[in-house]
């Protein structure tokens, strides 16, 4: 597998740097060095109409294809930091990208979608073959069904091109990482079918000095234009990789923030490996055009999802009865933890039908559809257990347990089975009526453990927007959501049962515009959900009270002039515990949430040296509750990240070059507080550099 990952990334550079022979033969692609635009105009997460973004009642955010390279973004991590409203959930390094939005924790099984449908966020979700990354913020009940409060992000598979695309990337990292990718686009001489080929191998040496590992990937998408109606496409991927996770720190005696190098890793025992993980799709979508106002879509995504989790895995200190927490001095008890075989299967299909049409004075935009989800998950009986003490400061070498997994089987299998209709009526010019429901009809089997879950929802959402001019919207909406209950801990009393679906609410007002090619959004917003914990006098995984979060979000984005273009993300979220009847519970901050986080991007075009651009990006982030009692806080930080672009010709290929410096001034924090597993701290990473080189031939 290494000599087919090298050759991939030498298969990347070799081609960049063909023989201009075979460039001329191929019809060339311009690099555009800027652009009018920079936000996107639309976004299909934001519901079911083609409606552009300013007149959607959502907070919708979108990265493009050519954010995702001018930004030298290389993962969803990269790319969220420039969406102040997203922030990291349990995102360990070389296991998976977890994220949260407006303070909600996505739900792995539903809250991450490829072309609207749902996929797996236990593994990292490879770019190479992405158009863009669309968020939607908040609800997500009548465009998504099942999804966490806080939102869905929707992949978009790059789609065959009309013109011949062939575009190489090579990239270094400081401490020996190496990515080469291909991305190879066009029709075939019958014009009526076109490709997509994209692939990438990549060797990777993480700023945590152990924590490394190697990735394969490889996609096709393909097309077929039937008719001047009809429209088929196909698209299949493949992913595999190998990386030690690097685990989280806990409190130093239950209490203290722990002062570390942020390239310590926890998981440096002698028999520690790899987590290996496998995932694919197919997809497909056919689309017809029944009228000029009427078309239909027919669409379907098969994920599978695969695991070997290996870890060395930090917790509690046993000679001071800390569960969780590390030792006073900086020992924890290292556990030998095992589960293999782990497997996830969701599937997911849908038939939509769009229409225009008019009563009268009265114009309609209807949406209607039936949707199809499952997920079938298997696992064995894990191994955890005690290997021995080790310290954060003075690691030690411990024995692996002589325990085995035990046989995989299917545990837990979900149906979704969904009706949703949408109706935009135009009531005047300036005015719309954005009026849905869904209907979703839940089946939850716990294999051989507890009683199916059988439940039925109706998921309402209404909103009003006033549009005084096509470049200026407010509006207002309410809207009802629907999670699959948390599933409870290991070494909880009801480890692995799964509570009950809950319901979310939320309102949100909201405006949005365009003022001399500069895109304004801002957001009010109040969303309820059900809290979920493990309650300590019981030990058992609860959902008991509520959760309220009130937030004011703000972003905009475009070109200030000809040279500067900047874009600006704001989040101010307050967030509350209440109801639970926990005198310690209640009152209290919702963890890894904090009150202010703001981030802030310049790309500048350099007049005096053509093809030359510099970039930067601050972030910010306010001071977070560690824990649910709130008796611990984790300090604000800023980030600076710096970088610059070089655009110009080589042998008739249009090469750009790019530099990177993350956290520039070096500067230690905690990215990442999550309750999970007892309650964890991740460092963000230190200075680190990267060089690329795109090639377009």
């Amino acid at each position: 597998m290494t000599q087919y990952r090298l050759t991939l990334a030498a298969l990347a550079v070799a081609s960049a740097f063909a023989p201009a022979a075979f460039a001329q033969d191929q019809k060339m692609t311009e690099v555009v060095i800027t652009a009018n635009r920079v936000a996107a105009e639309r976004a299909s997460v934001a519901g079911f109409s083609e409606q552009p973004l300013l007149q959607t009642p959502a907070s919708v955010s979108v990265v493009t294809r050519e954010q995702i390279q001018d930004l030298n973004i290389f993962s969803t991590t990269d790319a969220v930091k420039f969406d102040a409203s997203i922030g990291d959930a349990y995102n360990a390094v070389g296991y998976a990208e977890q994220f949260s939005i407006r303070g909600f924790k996505l739900n792995n099984a539903n809250s991450y979608r490829k072309d609207g449908h749902a996929i797996s966020g236990d593994a990292q979700i490879p770019l190479e073959n992405k158009e863009s990354i669309e968020v939607l913020r908040g609800l997500a009940g009548l465009q998504a069904g099942v999804a966490a409060p806080g939102g869905v992000v929707n992949y978009v598979t790059k789609r065959p091109t009309d013109n011949n695309l062939r575009s190489a990337v090579f990239a270094v990292g400081e401490r020996g990482s190496v990515l080469g990718t291909m991305d190879l686009g066009g029709r075939f001489e019958d014009r009526r079918f076109g490709y997509r080929i994209n692939a990438a191998g990549e060797r990777m040496r993480s700023i945590i000095k152990g924590a490394d590992g190697h990735r394969s990937f490889v996609s096709g998408a393909f097309d077929f234009r039937i008719s001047p109606q009809a429209l088929l496409q196909i698209d299949a991927d493949y992913q595999k990789k190998s990386q030690k996770s690097a685990p989280g720190f806990q409190l130093i005696g239950g209490t203290n923030l722990p002062v570390v190098d942020a390239a310590t890793f926890l998981n440096d025992q002698p028999w520690a490996k790899p987590v290996e993980t496998e995932s694919s799709n197919i997809g497909v979508s056919f689309q017809y055009q029944l009228s000029p106002e009427w078309k239909a879509t027919l669409s379907a995504n098969q994920h599978r999802f695969k695991r070997d989790d290996y870890t060395a895995f930090p917790y509690g200190c046993g000679n001071e009865l800390l569960w969780p927490g590390f030792c006073s001095n900086g020992d924890y008890d290292v556990y030998d933890y095992r589960s293999l075989g782990e497997e996830k299967k969701p599937l997911s299909a849908k038939a939509q039908l769009n229409g225009r049409f008019a009563t009268g004075s009265i114009r309609h935009e209807l949406a209607a559809g039936l949707s199809f989800f499952s997920n079938r998950e298997s696992w064995g009986d894990y191994v955890y257990e005690f290997a021995g003490v080790s310290n954060i400061y003075r690691p030690v070498a411990v024995p692996m347990s002589s325990k085995d997994v035990g046989a995989v089987s299917e545990r837990r299998n979900d149906h979704e089975r969904s009706a949703y209709v949408q109706d935009i009526i135009g009531l005047t010019d300036q005015l719309a009526l954005h009026t849905g429901v869904r209907y979703a009809s839940l089946r939850r089997n716990e294999l051989g453990q507890f009683a199916p879950v059988r439940e039925n929802f109706w998921l309402p959402n209404v909103a009003l927007v006033f549009s005084p001019s096509a470049k200026l919207s407010y509006y207002v909406n309410y809207a009802q959501g629907l999670q699959y209950g948390g599933v409870a801990p290991f070494k909880t009393e009801n480890e692995n049962h799964a509570l009950a679906p809950g319901k979310s609410k939320q309102v949100e007002l909201g405006a949005k515009a365009e003022v001399n090619g500069i895109t304004l959004s801002t957001a009010l917003y109040q969303i309820d959900q059900g809290l979920e914990f493990t309650d300590l006098a019981t030990n058992t995984f609860v959902r008991s009270g509520q959760e309220r979060h009130r937030g004011l979000e703000f972003s905009a984005q475009g070109k200030v002039s000809r040279e500067l273009q900047l874009g600006a993300s704001m989040a101010a979220i307050h967030t509350e515990q209440e109801g639970t009847g926990l005198a310690d519970v209640d009152g209290k901050r919702v963890t890894n949430v904090p009150n202010v986080k703001s981030t802030v991007w310049a790309d500048y075009a350099v007049s005096d040296v053509p093809g030359l651009k510099l970039n930067a990006n601050w972030q910010f982030a306010g001071k977070k509750a560690f824990d649910k009692e709130n008796k611990t806080m984790v300090p604000s930080y800023h980030v600076v990240n710096l970088g610059a672009s070089y655009a110009t010709r080589v042998g008739g290929s249009a090469v750009i070059l790019r530099a990177q410096v993350k956290n520039a001034f070096d500067k230690f924090y905690w990215r990442d507080v999550t309750p999970e597993l007892g309650g964890y701290l991740f460092p963000g990473s230190p200075r680190s550099f990267m060089l690329s080189a795109q090639v377009d031939f």
